[in-house]
């Protein structure tokens, strides 16, 4: 056999940022941002109000334009490509198939004048899905995958408690089987139990379909429980990254340690 059909292809990270930056005049969103993001992998990134998480997460979703840097996707039939520098339309469909945001108002995310199955089938009619009957069994058989009964199919958003439309809007976001999904603070504004069914159910719908994400939350239970790796931003700037539970049980960072002791002080 030829030796050159022997070596294996390197791994691709399936994200590539490279020194990412974004500014408000002369106030500084985030700058100098670099990281990969492998294949299955889930990133936590975290900091207090103000840090730039946000900034950084809408920049990477495209909706922030960001003043310089790269924000390299491997696309499932393109291969890596510049993301920064696709079409609107393009990035419309990127967002339709491969990429999904979970906002920390599922009311953002959310059509609340459209019912529940409406909502999720909007999504699988946005890449091709016609055929009603179809679209419907896959929207009753998700609504069943986030714990919401399926007899409740055609009621409101509106009618749901806010647990339950954080979850609809994951359903309306997963349906379409993406590889890369952002979230921000998707545990915010929930009552401590609620926050708990709804990690466990995130935590067992990214590891069962083998989903990138991107974390941002002020939470450091919340990136303990999903993120493999951790990112702490300060005013802008990434400060320290690493293995989750080595951040978090040995922060090198001042002010890692101050947000860690925080915590524990509680």
């Amino acid at each position: 056999m030829n030796a050159l059909a022997q070596t294996p292809t390197p791994e691709v990270p399936l994200l590539a940022v490279r020194d990412l930056h974004k500014s408000y005049g002369a106030r500084i969103g985030c700058t100098d941002v670099s990281f990969d993001l492998w294949p299955g992998e889930v990133m936590g990134i975290v900091g207090e109000s103000g840090s730039g998480k946000s900034t950084l997460l809408s920049c990477l979703a495209g909706h922030l334009t960001a003043d310089a840097g790269q924000v390299i996707y491997d696309g499932r039939t393109t291969g890596p490509r510049d993301v920064l520098t696709l079409s609107e339309p393009e990035r419309r469909m990127l967002n339709r198939t491969e990429w999904a945001y979970v906002h920390q108002n599922p009311r953002d995310g959310l059509r609340m004048g459209v019912s529940a199955g409406g909502n999720v089938g909007e999504r699988l009619m946005a890449v091709g899905a016609r055929h009603y009957g179809a679209i419907r069994s896959t929207a009753s058989d998700w609504l069943g995958r986030v714990e919401i009964d399926a007899n409740r199919i055609d009621d409101r958003p509106s009618a749901f408690s806010g647990g339950m439309q954080q979850r609809l809007q994951i359903a309306r976001n997963l349906v379409t089987g993406p590889r890369l999904i952002f979230m921000d603070e998707p545990t915010g504004g929930l009552d401590v139990s609620v926050q708990a069914r709804l990690l466990d159910l995130l935590r067992g719908l990214v590891r069962e379909m083998g989903l990138s994400a991107i974390i941002v939350t002020h939470d450091l239970a919340v990136v303990r429980l999903l993120a493999d790796r951790l990112m702490v931003m300060k005013s802008g700037r990434v400060i320290e990254q690493g293995l989750t539970d080595q951040v978090l049980d040995d922060p090198q960072h001042a002010y890692t340690q101050l947000l860690v002791s925080s915590v524990l002080q509680v």
